[in-house]
């Protein structure tokens, strides 16, 4: 069942479009209501059968999301759209340029941080700290307080501490990480909490890390490929840094530069706000906080063909399927029953899932790709 109000679409006096099991047309006829009858004559396949009595019917194009049709499984001939519901089609974008605006600094500092391997239980139990390729420690400093610890190894790539009883207590290991490199100037300072338990060492909770580096980030346009792209000052100058974003759209990536991809394109007041940035360091050490605006040009592409078996059109036994009257692409266009035929865009629908149950849409789509029009 459905319930169809018919509304004019060329004078102020309400129309139908009455059909023909053969495929013929008796054209207008005055209508002023809205009707809720069985399935039409079309979709059973019984040419008037039902109707005696009733006032005749007609449907028409509404927005996808406002009608839905209730529709017998009497899918016959080529022409019928196959058995398998097809989601709504995805819209796919190609993008052509990006730019940021509003870009604020990074707000927070954390520094790197090397965390330490617990081994053994017990006296000489061990917490070990090792640097990762191409970084030092410097200048390694172990305050054992009540703990019965002491650093038994300290060499530029490895810190060892080692307990030397049963005792339970807690201490404090402090080191410097940096390049192994001279020209390098990236460093960062590591504050370790150790505890004890009878003889077992361990990090009483994760280590705080500071650098005294500091960047001032800017951002270009790049007017020619369309990209973004990121720079920093950094103090102390040698210390390289790179950048990544988060909260992107779906359909970029995060890098530098940040390219163009496939986002819906947002331009104008509309546009995408709120992306975040991080700089990091070559020790890991990382500025976050910082947020920028982005504005995406691009356009949608034309969708491919939709699968076979949820293209066609409904057609019932005797060979009459929907057809768009005069190919009239608008909402409240009337559908009209008619010959069926493959050469005839007005003939040509998706077949989507409906809202209930049993149910579909029938969304009009002429060259292959939908319109938003449904019946």
């Amino acid at each position: 069942m459905v319930s169809l109000c018919v509304t004019t679409l060329e004078t102020e006096a309400v129309r139908q479009l009455t059909d023909h099991p053969v495929g013929g047309s008796t054209g207008y006829r005055s209508w002023r209501d809205c009707a809720t009858a069985a399935l039409p004559a079309r979709w059973t396949g019984n040419a008037r059968e039902g109707f005696a009595g009733k006032r005749d019917e007609i449907m028409h194009f509404n927005l996808r999301k406002a009608a839905v049709v209730s529709v017998l499984p009497l899918l016959g001939g080529a022409l019928a759209v196959g058995a398998t519901a097809l989601p709504a089609s995805a819209q796919t974008f190609q993008d052509t340029a990006l730019q940021a605006f509003n870009l604020t600094q990074p707000t927070t500092t954390t520094g790197a941080v090397v965390n330490g391997v617990a081994s053994g239980t017990g006296k000489g139990s061990t917490l070990s700290f090792t640097a990762p390729s191409g970084e030092v420690f410097t200048t390694p400093s172990f305050t054992a307080g009540t703990t019965d610890a002491s650093l038994t190894t300290h060499t530029a790539t490895s810190l060892v501490l080692t307990s030397g009883g049963t005792v339970t207590g807690s201490g404090k290991l402090t080191f410097t990480i940096a390049s192994a490199s001279s020209a390098v100037g990236c460093s960062a300072t590591e504050t370790v909490m150790v505890s004890e338990s009878g003889g077992a060492l361990g990090e009483s909770a994760t280590p705080p890390s500071t650098t005294t580096e500091t960047v001032t980030v800017s951002v270009f346009n790049n007017n020619t490929n369309g990209t973004v792209e990121f720079s920093a000052t950094v103090i102390p100058a040698s210390c390289p840094v790179t950048f990544s974003e988060s909260n992107l759209p779906p359909g970029l990536t995060s890098g530098n530069p940040l390219v163009p991809g496939s986002s819906a394109p947002r331009t104008g007041n509309n546009f995408y706000d709120g992306v975040r940035y991080t700089v990091t360091d070559s020790l890991g050490s990382t500025f976050t906080g910082g947020t920028f605006d982005l504005y995406v040009f691009g356009h949608e592409l034309t969708p491919p063909p939709p699968p076979p078996g949820n293209f066609g059109d409904e057609v019932n036994p005797f060979g009459n399927g929907f057809d768009v009257f005069q190919q009239h692409q608008a909402v409240n266009a009337v559908i009209a029953g008619w010959t069926a035929t493959q050469a005839d865009p007005a003939t040509h629908f998706l077949r989507h899932a409906g809202t209930v149950s049993g149910a579909f849409q029938f969304e009009y789509a002429p060259h292959g790709s939908g319109t938003v029009l449904c019946v």
